[in-house]
């Protein structure tokens, strides 16, 4: 396994990571869960990527069952989770769901803490921006949470670079703990905030990422080039809106193309969907996902991909997908 600093910070973790989207709780249950944790824990997977809304909190809890179940020293790995949409999401409790004010924040954590069965969280993001709180509001509440020791670490998901800078400025300002990382979603038809927007933050405040859906929602599998598979993400009931993207026909043609690369250095389109986002110097962990021990142990043979890709081979790749990337 290769290990990486979550930016400037000092904590290292694991350039490919197990998270929990969609499958903890939808498709994976505590035993299930236990297993793929443990294989990927084995392998060198240190970072396990979390988040209060998946399956209205259910995600955390099937993942703390496991972890409670597998034993592991604390020490020896990290927990993340992220904070914005809540768990009321029918009910009248307009201060629990769409908010990151200081309300929201001190309860959810606690709500975290309990479904995890764990003192402390890793790492914690602001899973989406709150233009209806003011920034310094949520910053403080962010560092105040680390400072009562019940996370190590915070940063963002999905924020603009100007946010993140705003947030940065006002905790460097404040002599408050400032964010350390982002995480957004990166792959190959999703690449423009990742290259250009952050550009100037990775040198400025040493902003480390974590990025999600390496593979698209599975559509760099070339899965979905005829139609959706029973039982794949895209025919997951609850996560329909995926469809368009999945069924995109100029990108299953791109993908199609990519298969001769993949072929090439012997790999499959996954390994090398996941590879091309590890091989940005700028990403800390690529968060993958899996519903069956099989597919995980796949996904982590990206990192034997990695070297493979040389400027000869990024460029193939690029000129296979210009033009279809956000």
């Amino acid at each position: 396994m290769i290990y990486r600093h979550l930016g400037r910070a000092g904590l290292r973790v694991s350039a490919l990571s197990l998270g929990s989207w969609i499958t903890y709780a939808n498709q994976v249950d505590a035993k299930a869960a236990v297993e793929m944790m443990a294989a990927a824990f084995d392998a060198g997977v240190n970072f396990f990527d979390n988040a209060e809304v998946y399956a209205a909190g259910q995600s955390e809890t099937v993942m703390g069952q496991a972890l409670k179940t597998l034993g592991w020293p604390r020490l020896n790995y990290v927990v993340s989770t992220k904070f914005f949409w809540g768990l009321d999401r029918q009910g009248e409790a307009v201060n629990r769901k769409d908010t990151l004010n200081r309300k929201y924040l001190m309860q959810a954590m606690d709500g975290s803490l309990r479904r995890f069965g764990l003192e402390h969280i890793d790492l914690i993001y602001c899973h989406r921006p709150d233009p209806h709180t003011p920034i310094e509001e949520t910053v403080r509440a962010m560092s105040d949470l680390i400072t009562q020791g019940k996370a190590l670490y915070w940063g963002t998901s999905e924020w603009s670079a100007a946010d993140i800078r705003a947030a940065w400025e006002i905790a460097e300002r404040h002599h408050l703990h400032k964010p350390v990382v982002e995480q957004p979603q990166y792959h190959l038809f999703h690449r423009k905030r990742v290259e250009r927007e952050y550009a100037r933050l990775y040198e400025d405040i040493g902003l480390g990422l974590t990025t999600w859906s390496p593979l698209a929602s599975g559509l760099l599998t070339g899965k979905y080039k005829d139609g959706v598979p029973e039982g794949s993400r895209g025919a997951v009931g609850n996560y329909a809106f995926l469809l368009d993207g999945l069924t995109h026909p100029a990108r299953n043609a791109a993908v199609a193309s990519l298969k001769p690369v993949a072929d090439e250095l012997g790999c499959s389109l996954a390994q090398l969907a996941i590879a091309w986002v590890a091989k940005n110097p700028r990403v800390s962990s690529v968060i993958t996902g899996a519903s069956r021990t099989e597919q995980l142990q796949q996904n982590l043979g990206a990192l034997a991909v990695i070297d493979k890709l040389t400027p000869a081979v990024l460029e193939r790749m690029d000129g296979i997908t210009a033009g279809l990337a956000e």
